[in-house]
């Protein structure tokens, strides 16, 4: 299949960044201590995880791999463990979902699958449960699914909801009571984490992003990246009242396929298409609307890694 930018995707499965799914407190929302990219397409696809500092600027590291090689899979933050679920494989889609803990580097194990096997999908996180939603699937091509999956006990996920429209290559955000999906085609949808129900639709972004990387701070929902050129803009909406996206920044490089992670106080964008891989990390502050800077770089350049924070 082939992409704008001109990459080809091989296995089947067209390529999308997991979007992120911070964790403060009760996890779920942001970390404070490390972001992590894991798997992603480099030479070829990764299994590889990688760790970086929130609380000083630098590289990252391998700190160990995935179950097995992949890209475009979504990514999920408890307290303690981070989790991949759904990707591209060399034989197509994905349904495994892999955890792997924060508190010693190492590899991760498998846990558990989704309701259907699907890659370019986005991931949020509650309190206490992982979100997968949309992607794409052999049979139908993009989907509508949101699964839900437990982070109290490796178990599967569950069908709990369905997306406005079907949607791939979505960039994913989480607020304390809502799990979100931006882009592409615009639109802004929500859906609760009190109840298993379907999504609305909130909002539209600025621009049409394909995909983009998704950020969350307490209040509101970043989102950035695009394809093309001239795209380094990024876009905020808030979290207490539905509306549309406004541009606050832009990003160093202009680059889609990436994936976004989140501290208490900044989002971070890396990895990516521009139009070949990219290893930047970029920062971006949560307390004011600013350009975000080069703080860093992955272990390797990469496209459509998914991402975890503690």
């Amino acid at each position: 299949m082939q992409i704008s930018g001109g990459v080809q995707l091989s296995g089947g499965v067209n390529l999308v960044p997991g979007g992120s799914s911070p964790s403060p407190g009760g996890g779920g929302f942001q970390g404070s201590n490390y972001g992590y990219a894991s798997g992603g397409y480099g030479a070829d696809r990764l299994s590889t995880i990688d760790k970086f500092s929130f609380t000083s600027d630098g590289n990252a590291t391998d700190v160990g791999d995935l179950t097995e090689v992949i890209t475009g899979a979504a990514g999920q933050s408890s307290t303690v463990s981070g989790y991949r679920s759904g990707g591209g494989n060399p034989s197509g889609p994905d349904s495994t979902i892999d955890k792997f803990s924060f508190s010693t580097n190492g590899n991760a194990t498998s846990v558990g699958s989704l309701s259907v096997s699907r890659g370019n999908t986005a991931g949020q996180s509650s309190t206490v449960s992982g979100y997968t939603s949309g992607g794409q699937q052999v049979s139908v091509g993009s989907s509508y699914i949101i699964d839900k999956f437990p982070f109290s006990t490796d178990a599967d996920a569950t069908d709990v909801g369905d997306l406005v429209q079907r949607r791939e290559s979505a960039a994913g955000h989480s607020s304390s009571d809502n799990g979100y999906v931006s882009s592409p085609i615009y639109a802004i949808e929500k859906f609760t984490f009190a109840s298993d129900a379907n999504a609305t639709y909130v909002g539209n972004l600025v621009r049409d992003r394909f995909a983009p990387a998704g950020q969350s701070s307490s209040s509101s929902g970043y989102t950035s990246g695009n394809a093309g050129t001239s795209n380094l803009g990024f876009e905020k909406f808030s979290f207490s009242s539905d509306g549309d996206g406004t541009e606050v920044g832009d990003l160093t490089v202009d680059r889609f396929y990436c994936t976004g992670t989140s501290s208490t106080d900044s989002g971070y964008t890396s990895g990516g298409v521009a139009p070949g891989g990219v290893n930047t990390i970029d920062k971006f502050p949560f307390a004011s609307d600013a350009n975000a800077t080069d703080v860093g770089d992955l272990s390797g350049a990469r496209y459509a890694p998914a991402g975890q924070q503690y």
